[in-house]
């Protein structure tokens, strides 16, 4: 079954919402180049989301919804546009993530969507199986970048990621997309809210997080949750003896990395030598 079958429905409602606002914009008489330079977006952009291919931002679907006169008919599905941006299992996830005060994350694998860059993320993407269609790696690449909003959310929220050092050494895209993601990683890792640590290879001795890859979250109602997630098979933790062992195994692996700033010495290093 195809991808876009299997997706919860996502692909389908964003199709409708697509049909939507292109029957609004014909009976107005606009051209998608028109309504493209009333919203401040170009026309392959409008095209993209009234073909279900873009997931349109929040103050797009307001704007459109007040040039178009169409009554809060689009802006009535906008919390289900939000939603659509992702695959079924990380819904929950992501609405937890997005009201996050405080996110750790400790990765095995590939680098956490949240450092990725947008040619990362489609490299990640478009090598996942089974395959997905197109137009379904572009909704999950924009859904990735979106929720990079996270860095600069005001209040600012406080995030920490535990990398293995082999995940740095995967040159997933080819050697411009990794050396593009390197440079991202040193961006981020300036943040003054952002501490980046690696967990060198040659730690297997002393190692906590062989169990795998998990995340924390704090959110600002107080809610400790944890993360956990395996070939699209994911579960949100909120027992509050399951989070505090998760919690104390990210408390072990940050002692076990390098601190943030030898870390970041090795994203250079890698870099110098790519």
């Amino acid at each position: 079954m195809a991808e876009t079958e299997r997706d919860d429905g996502a692909v389908s409602f964003l199709r409708c919402f697509g049909l939507q606002l292109r029957l609004l914009r014909e009976r107005e008489g606009l051209t998608r180049a028109e309504l493209g330079s009333r919203l401040g977006y170009g026309e392959d952009q409008i095209a993209s989301v009234e073909l279900g291919r873009r997931i349109p931002k929040p103050e797009m679907i307001d704007r459109a919804d007040e040039v178009l006169g169409a009554g809060g008919l689009l802006v009535a599905m906008k919390k289900e546009v939000a939603r659509a941006r992702y695959p079924s299992f990380f819904r929950d996830a992501a609405r937890l993530e997005a009201e996050a005060v405080e996110l750790h994350a400790y990765d095995t694998h590939a680098l956490k969507g949240l450092m990725q860059t947008e040619d990362y993320a489609r490299a990640v993407f478009r090598m996942w199986r089974p395959l997905l269609d197109e137009e379904v790696v572009d909704q999950r690449v924009a859904a990735r970048m979106a929720r990079q909003e996270i860095f600069t959310r005001r209040p600012v929220p406080n995030l920490s990621f535990v990398v293995e050092e082999a995940v740095l050494h995967k040159r997933i895209g080819g050697d411009q997309i990794w050396r593009g993601q390197l440079e991202q990683i040193l961006l981020i890792g300036q943040m003054r809210n952002v501490e980046i640590q690696v967990m060198l290879l040659n730690r297997g001795g002393e190692h906590a997080g062989l169990a795998g890859p998990f995340t924390l979250m704090e959110t600002k109602d107080g809610r400790r949750i944890a993360y956990t997630e395996v070939q699209s098979d994911s579960r949100l933790h909120t027992e509050r003896n399951r989070v505090r062992e998760l919690e104390a195994t990210y408390g072990a692996l940050r002692g076990q990395a390098l601190a943030p700033e030898e870390s970041m010495a090795l994203v250079e290093k890698l870099l110098g030598e790519a």
